[in-house]
């Protein structure tokens, strides 16, 4: 059995948790991100990209294009997916920065 504690990847999935945590709940309800808390999420954490957009409607679009349920919310899982699209534009900028 491989063991995990304190080992990178347990830092950071702890730390993605924390990070979900950190935004959803400040409404009332700490199981999803609402799109007030998405939105405080995106301006804090990620406030270089969200500067740099030139059309106001790109975090609206984003949010329905990851709350997969149409609930209004993003949920864990959902929240996963941005996380996710946001380390593969992260390893393909890599990608074409390293000589082949």
């Amino acid at each position: 059995e491989a063991k995990v504690s304190g080992s990178p990847e347990r830092l950071s999935i702890e730390s993605l948790i924390a990070l979900f945590q950190r935004y959803a709940g400040k409404g009332g309800y700490n199981c999803s991100l609402s799109k007030m808390e998405f939105l405080s999420f995106m301006n804090t954490e990620l406030a270089a990209f969200t500067k740099n957009q030139k059309d106001p409607g790109v975090l609206d679009r984003i949010m329905k294009k990851l709350d997969t349920n149409n609930d209004g919310q993003l949920d864990f899982s959902e929240f996963l997916n941005l996380i996710g699209g946001l380390a593969m534009a992260c390893h393909d900028s890599f990608l074409k920065a390293v000589p082949s």
